[in-house]
Order: structure tokens, then sequence, then C-alpha cells
């Protein structure tokens, strides 16, 4: 209640709602893309590779206004995307290798500038830093209304080249025979992209933006496997790190904005791993145990129907010790096979009788003959 109460009549956090929320959103929309096409760490690069452009701009201006400030980070972020797409393109270097090159050069150059700057006697570079970890608290409403304003237009765009990037982040290369400007829709991803890791700066910082970006598009990977879906939900769960990231942050003394959003995405993640259908951890032992137990099912079956073909009566019924398909009886085995049993007796398969004996009945042997037809057996 202290929270609700709080984001409904502080204005400071409600404009660090707002703002986070929407870079949330966007976040979660291009980090979609960049993880189908295996390009994770570019985010990584381009927010490292930022960091010098800030500084340079700094030192040119000597003022420390956000728009100056974020137009440098633009510049120098560009650059960097630019000279990874090069380097990729031209040379023999691989994609990750040039990513850690640009990442590692920039930030460092990134880093000496800073240092520089600290010792030189201008009150004004005073929070520069904040720009490596992030300093949500001091958006201001018009910083909102430039990542409202840009990220809006990120989404149009997104939402115009919909077709083209659905088709280059799943088969590039047939993209590029139907005659689809890979190059133009290349630069134009990477444009927004930076863009957008430009925009959540000021609010998660140079080092964990990268998580930001991706992680919602990891987390909605594990749901589904359409894409207009994923990006749905990715965008869901970027808007909720944002907002609960927010909220936590004020609800707990000195902890910081960025890093309280990258934890609850961080949550989102790892739930996602665990509990997600068809690729979650738990639904695939889950999936796991029903197959063994289908399978143990029908080696027993398949056994009791065996034994009843040596048998002059073929419903004369068998004890559970000879039942053991496997090579040795231990506890475990002959724990499964009676589970088995039950099982196929509640399915009519077969019939329990006295001293614990079982015996096969017509619909078990429909069933064998079904199993025989499956694994490319003649039907019985």
């Amino acid at each position: 209640m202290i929270s609700i109460e709080a984001l409904l009549s502080d204005y400071t956090l409600q404009i660090v709602t707002l703002g986070s929320a929407m870079l949330g959103v966007v976040s979660g929309v291009l980090g979609s893309f960049a993880v189908l096409r295996k390009q994770s760490l570019l985010g990584d690069a381009v927010s490292h590779a930022a960091l010098p452009g800030i500084v340079f701009v700094f030192l040119l201006t000597g003022i420390k206004q956000t728009e100056m400030l974020l137009l440098g980070a633009l510049i120098s972020g560009l650059l960097g995307t630019l000279i990874i797409i090069s380097i990729d393109r031209y040379t023999r270097i691989k994609f990750d290798s040039a990513l850690g090159l640009i990442l590692s050069s920039f930030f460092g150059l990134g880093l000496v500038l800073l240092t520089y700057i600290q010792k030189i006697p201008n009150a004004n570079q005073a929070g520069l830093e904040s720009f490596i970890f992030g300093q949500a608290s001091t958006l201001l409403k018009r910083d909102v209304y430039i990542m409202i304003a840009l990220g809006t237009i990120i989404l149009l765009i997104v939402g115009l080249l919909w077709k083209e990037l659905k088709i280059f982040s799943f088969d590039p290369e047939f993209a590029q025979s139907l005659g689809f400007p890979d190059k133009k829709i290349n630069i134009i991803l990477s444009s927004i992209t930076v863009v957008a890791i430009i925009i959540g700066l000021q609010s998660v910082g140079v080092i964990l933006m990268s998580a930001l970006l991706i992680a919602p598009g990891v987390a909605a990977r594990q749901w589904t496997d359409q894409l207009s879906v994923m990006v749905i939900l990715a965008a869901t769960f970027g808007l909720m790190a944002g907002v609960l990231g927010t909220v936590l942050s004020s609800l707990v003394e000195n902890m910081p904005t960025g890093p309280a959003i990258v934890i609850v995405i961080s949550l989102i993640v790892f739930l996602s791993l665990f509990l997600a259908t068809k690729r979650g951890l738990l639904w695939r032992h889950l999936q796991m145990r029903k197959n063994s137990r289908a399978i143990n099912e029908e080696r027993v079956l398949t056994a009791l129907y065996q034994l009843a073909l040596n048998h002059d009566d073929i419903y004369h019924a068998h004890q559970t010790a000879m039942l053991n398909p496997g090579e040795a009886i231990t506890r475990k085995a002959d724990k499964n096979i009676v589970n088995s049993l039950h099982a196929l007796r509640a399915k009519g398969y077969v019939r329990s009788d006295y001293f614990d004996t079982w015996a096969i009945t017509d619909a078990g042997i429909e069933q064998v003959s079904r199993i025989m037809v499956e694994n490319g057996g003649e039907e019985l």
C-alpha cells in the first residue's frame, strides 16, 4: 500500500517510473530482434562505446547539459557500431571478436578521459560518473519527454519495418534472395538500437544497459515460438521490470534504480527459464517423467503380451517378477513395473488376479497392436 500511495503521490517517483517503463518497453522490443539475430552483445558494446562521447562533449563545451551529453553518446555509439559492422564485413575478424575489441577500447578511452576530467578544476564535472551505473533519480520531465518521443519513433520504425525485420531475423539469406536491402535494414536496426541504449544510459547506466536490452527478449523466448507474441511479452517484461524496479528502489534506502531494474528483469528471466512451457526446466523434467512412464508402460504391456503368447490361455495371469523387460531385477525396476501395471489397469489394458498376478485384456492386445504398427511392425 505504501508503494502504491507513493507511486500515485510522489512526483519524482512518477517521472522516474514513466521513463523506466518506456525504456523497458523499447528495450524489450529491440532486444527480441537482437536475441534472434544472435547479436546480444551488441548492446553491451554500444553502451560502453557511448562513454567517450559523453566525456568528449563535456570537454568541448564545459557544461553538463543532458541533451548535449546524450548527443555525444549517440555519435560515439553510432561510430562504435559502424566500426563493428565494418570489421565484421570487410575483415576476417568474427563479429564477437569485433564486439570485444570495440567494447574494451572505447570504454577504456572513456575511463581515461573521465579520470582526466576529474583533475580539472571545474565543478561542473561532478556527476559525470553517474552515466557508468546510471542515476534515474536525476531524470527531469524534459528527459522523460525525450525518452517517450524517441521511444515512440523507435516503435513506429519497428512497426513499419516489421516484415523486413521478421524475415531478416529468421532467414537473412532468403531475404537477400528476395531482393531485400540487408545493409540498409542492418544499419537501421543497429541505429535504433543505439538510440534506445542512449536514452537508457541516464537511468540504467553504461554497464547495466545491455542487461535491460537483452533480458526481456531472453525471457520472452522461453514462452513462445511466434515473433509477435515474443515481442509483446518482451515489452511487457521490460515494462514490469521498469515499474517494479523503480518502486523497489524507492522503498529500500540507498538502493539505486538501475541495478534494481536489472535485478527484477533477471528474476523474470530465471523464472521463465524454470517455469516456461515447452522450454522451462520444470516443464522439461515433468515431460521427461511423463515420457518415461509411457515407455515403461509400453514395455511392460508388450512383455505381458509376449508371456501370454507362450501360454495356451492368452488371458493367463503371470507374476510381477516375470514382467521385468530389463536385464536385472532391482527394487527401483520392480517399483516401476508395479506402477506401470496399476496405470495400465486404470486404462483397461490389464487386469489383476490373485497373488499379485496380472493378465492382458482384449483392449491391451489392441494397444500392443497399435504400438507395433507405430514402431514399424505389422498389425496383430
